[in-house]
């Protein structure tokens, strides 16, 4: 059985690597995935979690990832990340342990690499401005894991409620041949971007359908638990919306959660999910003109393929 640090991990899953193993594993079925949700409030009056995130392929391999989001890590001073966790991976031929990964490279490495397989099939390809919406540990990712997929990106623009961590991570990021820099207007970058991303624990919607301009592309990655939201009804009723996966995102992200409730977004209403966008039973983007909407839900079978395309490598 190998232990895989998370050193190893963010040195194997590189972006353009690890969207291709994506594509691949979702030509795969699966047979079972589920999650289980713990909750503790804590006394800054916000929750901590603890995620089981299971995923089984009969005759393949098993996983299961243990996670924790304690958010007040981003802010208490300990150095800790929100998010924190093991991943355990089996053989599914006989039952025997392959690996127990860090939970929380595997995390961002597989987090980022979902937003930028949706973003392959849906954004632009001349897409030169991309707003990131947050600046916690997933932000960075998820900059580079765009750019892998839209290396015509030539500026980021960094927001986040707090305009010094928004300051920080503009000052500390550094990819060749790319401005980024901090803004303390959301409207107005959002209403300039080609990609936005966003990645927070709103529970009321950061970004509105009216600033989407024609041809941008919302990559959704915060909201997932059915009282969180980073966007409004009219965007998601103004763009083609995919998913990451059905079976997991309808019924736990307030993306979907709230406007099906509501009567204001219909599941008819969703173009597709990863699994049609790899095996071609449906389009992505249409025109350089579509607005297109990802909801990057995650769920233990994006975990566990992320950990067999790891695997390949290790043993590659």
């Amino acid at each position: 059985m190998r232990m895989v640090t998370g050193d190893e991990v963010h040195r194997l899953l590189d972006y353009p690597g690890l969207v291709q193993g994506l594509k691949a594993f979702h030509l795969q079925d699966i047979d079972d995935s589920d999650s289980i949700h713990m909750h503790q409030p804590l006394d800054s009056g916000s929750d901590a979690v603890f995620l089981m995130l299971p995923a089984w392929q009969r005759q393949d391999a098993i996983g299961i990832k243990l996670i924790t989001v304690f958010p007040d890590n981003e802010y208490n001073g300990s150095g800790l990340p929100s998010v924190q966790g093991v991943y355990a991976l089996f053989d599914g031929r006989e039952g025997r342990p392959l690996a127990v990964i860090d939970g929380t490279a595997l995390t961002l490495r597989k987090t980022a690499g979902d937003s930028a397989t949706g973003a392959d099939y849906l954004a632009r390809h001349d897409a030169g401005l991309m707003l990131m919406v947050g600046a916690g540990a997933m932000a960075p990712h998820l900059i580079m894991a765009h750019l892998a997929v839209r290396p015509s990106i030539r500026q980021v623009l960094v927001w986040n409620r707090s305009g010094a961590r928004a300051q920080a991570l503009a000052n500390d990021l550094h990819l060749e041949g790319v401005s980024i820099a901090a803004t303390g207007d959301l409207e107005a970058a959002a209403r300039r971007a080609d990609v936005i991303s966003c990645a927070t624990m709103a529970e009321k919607p950061l970004i509105l359908g009216a600033w989407l301009k024609p041809g941008a592309h919302l990559d959704l990655v915060g909201s997932y638990q059915p009282q969180m939201r980073e966007c409004d009804d009219a965007a998601m009723q103004r763009g083609r919306v995919y998913l990451d996966s059905r079976f997991f995102a309808l019924e736990k992200t307030g993306e979907f959660c709230q406007p099906i409730a509501a009567g204001t977004f219909s599941p008819d209403d969703i173009c597709g999910d990863l699994f049609q966008l790899a095996r071609g039973t449906v389009t992505g983007r249409g025109s350089p003109e579509e607005i297109t909407v990802f909801k990057n839900a995650g769920g233990g079978h994006l975990d566990l393929g992320t950990a067999k395309f790891l695997l390949e490598r290790l043993e590659g």
